[in-house]
């Protein structure tokens, strides 16, 4: 009798749990916010609030707009996140070893000159965001940082009148159908495969993804009405025993 109790006590603790841990503590986590403070100007790519292109010393936010292709659009926000200053096209880059820190890597410039957003990992990652450049900018980035320079010569505005808040339009859309390549500091252009690098062949493609946007409330909630219903089902059993 005992055991059918704890049973039964058992299976309705799994279904509060399946109600109650929603996934609101990580709620921030598919758009990956980042707040990064530049001790000195970055030069950044994509398509500029008017008046950016170089973001001058000082805090900033960073957030994915969209991730729900190998395109993916990341925005840069003032401190405050009052202000969208730039909408940016990122190709996910893969690292071997994720760390517990966010990471940003520039590319290094002449004395004087501001360093160039390169990529950035959010943590815990193995993906990044490898940011592309237009291509005559990324045509005099790769020489005079003698590095391979990720381009689309696509014609997308580098400036917008008012700031560009969803994935739906018209430039994020131009953005996200823009072929891509890279620039060598020869002036080769090469495919993305030369230069990304591309996961392990025994990683699970789950491991690979960014996480979604969509919600797994439905699915939790689903499991808890499950939890519950063998909870009941359980009782009445126990109730017949006695």
């Amino acid at each position: 009798m005992s055991v059918s109790k704890t049973v039964t006590t058992s299976v309705f603790c799994l279904a509060l749990l399946g109600v109650v841990f929603s996934p609101v503590a990580k709620a921030d986590d598919w758009n990956q916010k980042t707040t990064m403070t530049f001790s000195g100007p970055v030069e950044i790519p994509g398509v500029h609030l008017k008046g950016w292109g170089v973001l001058p010393a000082g805090t900033y936010v960073f957030k994915l707009l969209d991730s729900q292709s190998d395109r993916h659009i990341v925005q840069i926000f003032n401190k405050d996140e009052t202000q969208v200053i730039a909408t940016i096209l990122a190709i996910p880059n893969y690292r071997l070893r994720a760390t517990g820190k966010t990471v940003v890597t520039f590319r290094e410039r002449p004395a004087g000159e501001p360093e160039a957003l390169r990529a950035w990992f959010f943590p815990g990652e193995n993906y990044g965001q490898e940011f592309v450049y237009p291509k005559a900018r990324a045509v005099e980035l790769a020489k005079e940082v003698n590095t391979p320079v990720l381009f689309t010569a696509a014609e997308i505005p580098l400036e917008v009148a008012e700031p560009i808040k969803t994935a739906d339009e018209p430039v994020v859309v131009q953005l996200k159908q823009a072929p891509v390549l890279a620039i060598q500091p020869t002036g080769e252009e090469v495919e993305l495969a030369q230069v990304v690098a591309a996961p392990p062949a025994d990683e699970p493609l789950a491991q690979a993804t960014l996480p979604a946007t969509s919600s797994t409330m439905p699915l939790i909630a689903l499991l808890g009405l499950l939890a519950l219903g063998g909870a009941f089902a359980l009782r009445f059993a126990q109730k017949r025993l006695q």
